[in-house]
């Protein structure tokens, strides 16, 4: 079987070569081996990630391996952390090199994203807690990796305060979880036997605890600071929060999927993360700077990720966590260059043509009646076609009624044509490996759809409104509301980094 090298399982090949990946972090820890070394690093932990990838492709159906489970959605969460991992690692060789952290930095990002794939693996909640505890805590000593410099430090303690609440709530609702069934391995707990012996208050109580402990990392509101704080650390650490650690929050309740299915819940967290869609919205539209616009997005993207979650969504909540991770840690990446980017975008402004956006509304009309008429009659069927329908007429804008004349539309309809064609291959491929271990179609009820509706529509045509009428003084209040939201407090500015000595810079 392609399950097996030889005599060896891949779990067993995997876990091993992720050990070997750990011991190479640790003896890059030691001074008496060179920088030079880091290079080879990066080759040890480029291996998991082709055993995950292996496993995601020969793996079709769930094992166990002691208190592990590998099944098709383990494998690709461990396939996705690791990869960005792997990226963000080899983009860093250059990018820090020379920075007094630079060993400790590779030694914590392999042990924090190690971590978080085998919080992704646990079948035992015990584990779980842990390896998902591990995270957090080297997370925070990621973002606190310049150790000298108080303002890193501030922003590392508001994190770590926010995240050992989410972690302690995560703990409570495992706890209550394991006391009513008796058993600590989450595949039985969930077992339709065991989850009767709940009562329906306990549901709603556990749901709530899971709700506060998924947020928190999500930066949902009104939990959103630590991530707009988090901006101090190195970009690099920015990047790889989308591993399965900012995005955690959809990953771990499609883990809970069978137990998260309460009307009451669903709609506490259809309201908060709407709100938060709206909230990361307008703060990525007023601020200026670069990073804080990232991370408004991501507010707002982990929003979005969660509705589809509330909504039973929950295999799209996984490709959008994966495909928003990729995404969005190359943008982090490439951040470097946003000033030219810019530069060049002011350049090249012009007028747009009406006709080419009516084109761009009618086709985004036609995609989503089309959605409409082909798919099924899911409980987040209308919320997937107000966003296929929105989201292809903004591609069609941003590509080609922007463009240059005839060559610029054309390409801009060829990339347009070739994004379309490549979302429907993943989504086609995403959907035939998982859809056996993704529970992706609870049915939801009306009255929460139509608050999520009601909600993200009537806040978009608020928005709207507020941009054909910034003389008035709602504009400026709601404007300047969303400004002091997204700045960082003033125990966080510093006019230049004090720890950056004369002595320190030529030492």
């Amino acid at each position: 079987m392609l399950y097996y090298i030889g005599l060896i399982s891949l779990p067993t090949v995997f876990f091993a070569i992720l050990a070997v990946s750990l011991l190479s972090a640790i003896f890059l820890q030691s001074a008496k081996v060179p920088l030079n070394f880091v290079r080879f690093h990066i080759g040890i932990i480029s291996l998991p990630p082709i055993v995950a990838l292996w496993g995601l492709v020969t793996n079709n159906r769930g094992v166990m391996y002691g208190p592990w489970r590998f099944d098709s959605l383990s494998w690709l969460l461990a396939l996705f952390v690791l990869t960005i991992s792997l990226i963000v690692q080899r983009y860093s060789v250059r990018y820090l090199l020379g920075d007094s952290c630079y060993r400790k930095y590779f030694t914590l990002m392999t042990f924090t994203t190690s971590a978080d794939t085998l919080t992704w693996l646990s079948d035992d909640l015990r584990l779980l807690l842990v390896c998902w505890g591990a995270t957090l805590l080297g997370l925070t000593l990621l973002i606190r990796i310049n150790k000298e410099w108080q303002i890193s430090r501030k922003a590392a303690a508001i994190s770590w305060r926010l995240f050992l609440l989410s972690w302690l709530m995560l703990l409570l609702a495992i706890f209550w979880i394991t006391q009513a069934t008796g058993h600590w391995q989450l595949s039985i707990v969930l077992a339709k036997s065991n989850l009767t012996q709940l009562a329906s208050w306990e549901k709603i109580c556990i749901n709530l605890l899971m709700i506060v402990a998924m947020i928190i990392p999500a930066a949902q509101f009104p939990f959103q600071r630590w991530l707009l704080d988090s901006v101090v650390a190195p970009t690099p650490v920015s990047a790889v929060m989308h591993a399965g650690i900012v995005n955690a929050g959809g990953l771990m309740l499609t883990r809970f999927a069978p137990l998260f299915n309460g009307e009451s819940a669903q709609i506490i967290l259809l309201v908060v993360s709407s709100f938060s869609v709206l909230l990361g919205t307008g703060i990525m539209l007023v601020h200026v700077d670069y990073k804080r616009q990232l991370v408004g997005s991501t507010i707002a993207q982990m929003g979005f990720m969660l509705i589809q979650c509330a909504l039973g969504a929950y295999l799209a909540a996984i490709i959008h966590a994966i495909l928003h991770g990729l995404f969005k840690a190359s943008l982090f990446l490439q951040s470097g260059s946003a000033i030219h980017l810019k530069e060049s975008s002011s350049a090249k402004d012009h007028q747009i043509p009406n006709l080419w956006m009516m084109t761009g509304w009618m086709i985004g009309l036609i995609t989503g009646i089309g959605y409409w008429l082909t798919s099924p009659g899911e409980g987040y069927q209308l919320i997937s076609t107000l966003i296929l329908g929105l989201s292809m007429t903004f591609a069609w804008n941003g590509l080609v009624t922007v463009g240059h004349g005839r060559m610029g539309r054309m390409a801009g309809l060829t990339f347009l044509a070739g994004g379309v064609c490549m979302f429907n291959v993943i989504h086609h491929t995403l959907h035939k490996l998982l859809h056996e271990a993704v529970l992706y179609s609870i049915q939801q009820p009306a009255p929460g759809t139509i608050m999520v509706l009601f909600i993200l529509l009537g806040g978009s045509a608020f928005g709207l409104w507020l941009v054909n009428h910034r003389s008035s003084t709602l504009f400026t209040i709601i404007f300047l509301w969303l400004v002091h939201l997204g700045e960082p407090h003033k125990d966080l500015v510093e006019g230049h980094p004090k720890y950056l000595s004369y002595r320190r810079l030529f030492r």
